[in-house]
């Protein structure tokens, strides 16, 4: 099972890849495949934000957080936009 630190871990590697790519696109030094990382970057994040956000509100409900699923990105990106 997923625990929340490993969700947490996960949430701050990615960050700092897309805080990395960010910095390299606002020096102009961004390629192309660099740009669609970042887009996959943003979506796993809320991916997984989302999952960390399901866990937490399944355990205050009494309920197991272990089952919690990652959404697809269709759905958390949807309600998030």
């Amino acid at each position: 099972t997923v625990e929340d630190k490993e969700v947490i871990d996960r949430i701050n590697q990615l960050a700092e890849e897309e805080h990395k790519l960010w910095e390299q696109g606002s020096e102009g030094s961004i390629s192309e495949s660099d740009r669609e990382r970042l887009r996959r970057l943003e979506v796993t994040l809320d991916q997984c934000w989302d999952l960390l956000h399901q866990r937490r509100a399944r355990r205050s409900a009494g309920m197991d957080p272990d089952e919690a699923r990652v959404r697809d990105p269709k759905t958390v990106e949807g309600y998030l936009g």
